[in-house]
């Protein structure tokens, strides 16, 4: 389709549910912007509005349109928003009764950190991560996008013999306020289901793409049995700073308990490679042990209140 693009020279207009596409198609050189539909009855139950609706909305409703551009993020121009989807998320790790369904980071009174990576599988980045996980035999956890799930099943079985743990990161990397519940759970049964081949059974674990929660209740992430990850470790490798500046930021930041925040799909990842070494070699220097996110969460309820010095029952 790129190469199909570029002997156009064609500009090229792309609804915002394909938030992993944005990045691909800017990175290759073309001229991309991105429309937001923003009422779920202009999406189908899963994917993006059709070519007949984009052009529509496009040419003759005239919504803003967000002109990308390498390292800005697959949603630049909605800062704000994205902002508030990610208070909103974060809003229900504070107001759940502890430990919960929805994390930002693990206890605080052992020195274990849980290195995180998402948007793949997607090659070579995510073969580049995996080996330099293998080479310290550290864990890791794999938010998985569900169409890079199905293009790469071979990367799936790697993950899943290297003894990491997945999460399901949603189908197209949508940001989920734009979607109804009945199209959000779409997007996370599918990708379960891509997935469940090799981590036996659909992944618990569960990331929102940009962090976004809509509003509440959540009973729909309760049908699921799905447990939010957030994070509290964000080196914002997705603008590739540099890896000297990611390892900085994650180690700056980091403190027992810890969720990082990386990437090994959405764009060249190639910077986080380069900088997981000292990340991890730093880490390990200090005492801290590298652990899966299912395992940094495992802890009994009365375990993680006797060591807040509180009853089981008591808030977070």
């Amino acid at each position: 389709m790129i190469d199909f693009l570029h002997g156009n020279g064609s500009q090229v207009i792309i609804d915002g549910t394909d938030g992993l596409l944005y990045d691909r198609l800017t990175e290759a050189g073309l001229t991309v912007y991105r429309a937001d539909h923003r009422a779920p009855s202009e999406l189908p139950l899963l994917g993006s509005a059709s070519a007949e609706t984009l052009a529509r909305t496009t040419l003759c409703d005239r919504p803003p349109l967000s002109r990308s551009a390498v390292g800005s993020g697959t949603h630049s121009g909605r800062d704000e928003e994205l902002a508030g989807g990610y208070e909103t998320a974060m809003a229900a790790v504070a107001d759940q009764p502890a430990p919960g369904r929805f994390f930002a980071h693990g206890p605080r009174d052992e020195a274990r950190v849980a290195l995180t990576f998402d948007d793949g599988p997607f090659p070579p980045h995510t073969d580049r991560v995996l080996d330099v996980l293998e080479h310290y035999a550290v864990p890791a956890t794999f938010f998985c996008v569900g169409l890079n799930s199905d293009a790469h099943p071979e990367l799936l079985g790697r993950i899943q013999a290297r003894g990491h743990a997945f999460g399901n990161h949603t189908w197209s990397h949508p940001y989920l306020p734009d979607l109804s519940e009945a199209q959000i759970l779409e997007q996370l049964r599918r990708t379960g289901e891509a997935i469940s081949t090799f981590s036996g059974g659909a992944p618990t674990l569960f990331r929102p793409p940009y962090g976004a929660l809509p509003p509440g209740p959540y009973d729909w992430l309760a049908t699921m049995e799905a447990t939010t990850v957030l994070w509290d470790v964000d080196p914002k490798d997705w603008s590739r700073p540099g890896a000297e500046v990611i390892a900085r930021s994650v180690l700056d930041q980091v403190r027992p308990g810890s969720i990082v925040l990386m990437h090994d799909g959405g764009g060249d990842r190639s910077q986080t490679v380069d900088a997981l070494p000292t990340i991890i070699e730093t880490l390990l220097d200090r005492g801290y042990r590298l652990v899966r996110v299912d395992e940094l969460l495992e802890r009994p309820v009365s375990e993680q209140a006797e060591a807040r010095g509180a009853s089981p029952s008591a808030p977070d």
